[in-house]
């Protein structure tokens, strides 16, 4: 998996994208919608299989499941931050599905099983160069430093790159109405 760290930082930039609101509880919420998937770690411990439809980056990382959290969210959440139901729903859907996304490129584990319930299979993307986070006590280790090595290259660098570019695109844009 990806570490919540490059989780966290693709929810805020799918925020900023996407949402002008400045409620900071947006963004709370958008990036605990993007950790959200690996609630599933927790079947480990009752021995649910990785490999089952409810294990490891199965059902919680799945569209299914994006679409039933963002729903259920925008639903109860549009009135207290006066958003569109829809906006709100694209945004959850987008933090959430961002990461099955992120974890099915990296280098490691059984793939993403993005159409659980309707197809057990798991998927990687065809490129997969994400140093796969070792769970637990393991990730303060050389293999957690190589994970967060790949992930400025490959998420950081990326990220922070679209967020130079939509505020050059945002400065411009506004500078013209003036």
């Amino acid at each position: 998996m990806a570490t919540i760290f490059a989780h966290g930082l693709v929810a805020t930039l799918l925020k900023k994208i996407i949402s002008k609101n400045k409620h900071k509880r947006i963004l709370s919420l958008c990036i605990l919608l993007s950790i959200l998937p690996d609630i599933d770690v927790i079947g480990f411990s009752i021995g649910v299989e990785y490999a089952h439809p409810l294990g490891h980056r199965g059902f919680t990382h799945s569209i299914f499941f994006a679409v039933l959290i963002s729903f259920f969210l925008a639903q109860i959440s549009f009135k207290r931050f006066q958003e569109k139901r829809i906006s709100l729903f694209i945004l959850y859907f987008l933090c959430t599905i961002s990461h099955g996304v992120l974890d099915s490129l990296t280098n490691g584990g059984l793939g993403v099983g993005f159409l659980i319930p309707f197809d057990n299979g798991r998927y990687f993307a065809p490129f997969t160069p994400i140093q796969v986070s070792p769970i637990g006590r393991n990730f303060f280790s050389m293999a957690g430093l190589e994970t967060l090595a790949s992930e400025v290259f490959w998420v950081l660098v990326p990220v922070g790159i679209l967020f130079v570019g939509k505020a050059a695109l945002d400065h411009f844009l506004s500078s013209k109405k003036s």
